[in-house]
């Protein structure tokens, strides 16, 4: 009797074939599920990251150190950029915001103040400001020449100004009293002053009289203040010498000054000249003028 034959060469390979396929296929799908898994947590991870750098996760610290962060935690930090970025205009309206409450604040305060010194803030209904103009047509505009007289100072002063609205000058607030001009309120203010000078030949003038002007001499001007001190006080002065020729047919100079002055309630300011015989009083030449600027 024959022993049973074992399995033949054929069927070993085919069963060692089959395991090697059934190994293989096993080995994809545990890298498969292994490959699916991690890019899973990868997305996940990247997902939280990004939300973080919207949501604002741990940005309070990120926006306090952003100056200090080092270059490599920059690179570290996926989302460094966006990070940066934001906590820049976080930084910017933050700053912004701070300026505009200081800003109101400080408003309130001067606001305050003012009504605290009994001075409200100025409206248009309210301002203080004067420009007066010469004017030609009126005669004796200058005061006698009385340097020894009290309250009086140097040169002829200028009594009749032109006030109402004709032209360019106005008043507002402010009282012109021969010639002076009343500050009705205490603070600073910008006085400034200008006076025309011409001379002009006439041929019915005495030749000595003539000679006696063609002479060089000082023009000036002067800018007083009136207080309760006996005399008055200068404010401005400005000068220059003439010198016509006796060609010329006539002569034109004009002295302009003008400065911040500090002023109480009830002061008066003037103008005077010397040589008031050659002062032009035409109003775009010769004109005084002051405004409150605080």
């Amino acid at each position: 009797m024959l022993p049973a034959a074992g399995p033949s060469p054929g069927q070993t390979c085919g069963a060692v074939l089959a395991a090697a396929v059934l190994l293989q296929s096993v080995c994809v799908a545990v890298t498969f599920l292994y490959f699916t898994n991690e890019l899973k947590q990868l997305r996940d991870t990247y997902s939280k990251s990004g939300i973080a750098c919207l949501t604002g996760e741990e940005i309070g610290n990120f926006i306090q150190n952003l100056d200090l962060i080092e270059s490599e935690d920059r690179e570290a930090d996926p989302c460094w950029q966006v990070k940066w970025h934001l906590g820049k205009l976080i930084k910017k309206m933050m700053s912004r915001s701070y300026e505009e409450k200081i800003s109101a604040v400080n408003a309130d305060r001067a606001l305050t103040l003012s009504h605290t010194d009994g001075q409200p803030p100025r409206s248009p209904s309210n301002r203080i400001a004067a420009h007066l103009t010469g004017n030609s047509n009126k005669r004796n505009s200058l005061s006698p020449r009385i340097d020894s007289s009290p309250r009086r100072g140097n040169g002829q002063k200028i009594n009749n100004w032109e006030s109402s609205r004709k032209g360019h000058s106005f008043l507002y607030n402010v009282e012109l009293r021969n010639g002076e001009l009343v500050i009705p309120q205490t603070g600073f203010y910008y006085i400034y002053s200008q006076t025309y000078f011409r001379f002009r030949e006439n041929e019915n003038e005495d030749s000595d009289l003539l000679a006696q002007i063609r002479n060089p001499k000082q023009l000036v001007q002067y800018v007083y203040k009136l207080t309760n001190y006996p005399e008055p006080i200068l404010l401005m002065k400005s000068a220059r010498t003439s010198c016509w020729s006796k060609k010329a047919e006539y002569g034109l100079y004009s002295i302009y000054q003008g400065g911040v002055f500090q002023l109480k309630s009830e002061d008066r300011i003037f103008v005077s000249v010397s040589n008031g015989d050659i002062v032009d009083m035409d109003k775009e030449a010769s004109f005084f003028g002051a405004f409150m600027i605080g």
